[in-house]
């Protein structure tokens, strides 16, 4: 039987290291603002910096814990309301940056196709919800720039990955 191999556009080890580069680039966002403004600042009604950063964390990790246990417990950011201080939201950062490697790395390349039902809520393949959370990022961390922009601070280059 001859059979027809399609070849992959786009393997899971540069998928990761795709969506650590954008994390990468989001913590250097974090980092430039400005302590208060980081908890206050706002414009036309959205959220301020650290609540878009609290549903960053309140995704990632869960999310990706949720896909590898197949376990669909609601979205929640109970386990970052308390973060207070801009250094508390980078450590933990850091902390999820290695938990996200250490979860994504347990998605067996069979699954990416495989629908899952993540958060109880959104049943799409895990590939793309995986690109939601990308996708999200990039959305967000947007936001984060016209605030940075709007404070007088330059950004940081969108093209800065580590």
């Amino acid at each position: 039987m001859n059979t027809v191999s399609v070849p992959q556009v786009i393997s899971p080890e540069h998928l990761l290291k795709h969506w650590q580069g954008h994390r990468a680039l989001t913590r250097h966002v974090i980092e430039a603002f400005p302590e208060k403004d980081f908890f206050e600042f706002s414009i036309g009604g959205m959220r301020p910096f650290s609540k878009l950063v609290s549903e960053l964390l309140a995704i990632g990790v869960p999310a990706l814990k949720g896909i590898v246990n197949r376990d669909e417990q609601p979205y929640s950011e109970a386990a970052v309301e308390n973060l207070a201080t801009k250094a508390a939201y980078l450590q933990k950062w850091d902390e999820a940056t290695a938990e996200i490697n250490q979860y994504f790395k347990q998605i067996p390349i069979e699954d990416f196709e495989k629908t899952f039902n993540l958060f109880g809520q959104y049943e799409f393949p895990i590939i793309e919800n995986i690109f939601y959370f990308i996708d999200n990022e990039i959305h967000h961390r947007g936001q984060g720039y016209v605030y940075l922009r709007a404070l007088g601070i330059t950004p940081p280059f969108f093209w800065t990955r580590a």
